[in-house]
């Protein structure tokens, strides 16, 4: 790497992430890679993790990287729903979504769709909005009857995907999809698994409230695939994790070199993992 690029790179990076010379030795492992990046939680809600989110991905993008975002919306739909005196149940997880529902999980999901978009223009970065009223590329199977308009992705449209990262665009995707016409709600990870099992991404990073995967308190910096399953069978991984690290499991399965569950709410934790030695969250692979 030359002067100039190292300078540009120094002027890129925020003071308290990862430094110059830590970019430069993992610059190259990413660079046409793809990347795809679910942001859950605090970060969708908190304005100052949102913003700094957003700077996140324009920098990795300012470095050469490609992002796809996917973001959830919990949240802010659960606010809504009360707003409007309609109940929320689950199941196993996931919301019981009926008629009402989903036109409220749909309204949410398209409006925060544009905050995002527009959020990364103004840091300069040209994104693009796919929702299922706007360049939809998901196509689902209804999850179980009991949950109603709840789907699980049966197809990814990746060529048009690909035109609008080829075009130098980030693809902003909101979790919901279609079958016959009618909008279906996805579980934001596993809509995040399925773009990057096809996408065959070098990275799916899965933005939390939590610091990754815990025993006894302490973080996990790595597992494999096989030892996650066995801390689910030992109830090591419990409750909502559990979605959580069948996602990851099923991605390093199925051609994603690496998984990570990292804290959305921790300054630069995307930086870190992708540019530090000792990285963010946990990381799964083989």
């Amino acid at each position: 790497m030359n002067k100039t690029e190292e300078v540009k790179i120094k002027s890129i990076l925020p003071s308290n992430g990862p430094t110059a010379d830590e970019v430069t030795k993992y610059i190259g492992k990413y660079i046409d890679e793809k990347i795809v990046i679910k942001c859950g939680g605090s970060v969708l809600i908190n304005p100052n993790l949102f913003n700094l989110f957003i700077s996140e991905i324009a920098i990795i993008k300012k470095l050469g990287l490609t992002p796809i975002i996917v973001h959830g919306g919990g949240k802010r739909i659960n606010n809504k729903l009360k707003e409007l005196n309609i109940q929320s149940t689950f199941l196993e997880g996931l919301r019981v979504t009926n008629q009402d529902t989903i036109k409220v999980v749909e309204d949410v999901l398209i409006k925060f769709n544009k905050e995002i978009v527009d959020a990364l223009k103004t840091k300069s970065c040209d994104a693009k909005s796919i929702t299922t009223k706007e360049n939809n590329i998901i196509l689902v199977e209804s999850e179980k009857e009991e949950l109603g308009y709840v789907g699980k992705p049966t197809e990814i449209k990746t060529n048009f995907l690909n035109e609008i990262i080829n075009a130098s665009q980030i693809p902003v995707i909101a979790p919901i999809g279609l079958k016959d016409n009618q909008t279906f709600n996805i579980n934001a990870d596993i809509a995040a698994g399925a773009i990057a099992k096809k996408l065959k991404s070098r990275r799916l990073l899965l933005m939390t409230d939590i610091e990754g995967v815990m025993n006894n308190n302490e973080l996990i910096s790595e597992i494999t695939p096989d030892l996650a399953e066995k801390m689910v069978d030992q109830e090591v991984i419990k409750g909502g994790m559990i979605p959580k690290i069948n996602t990851c499991i099923d991605a390093v399965n199925n051609g994603v070199r690496g998984v990570v569950i990292i804290d959305g709410r921790k300054p630069h934790s995307i930086l870190f993992e992708l540019f530090s030695d000792k990285g963010a969250g946990t990381l799964i692979r083989k």
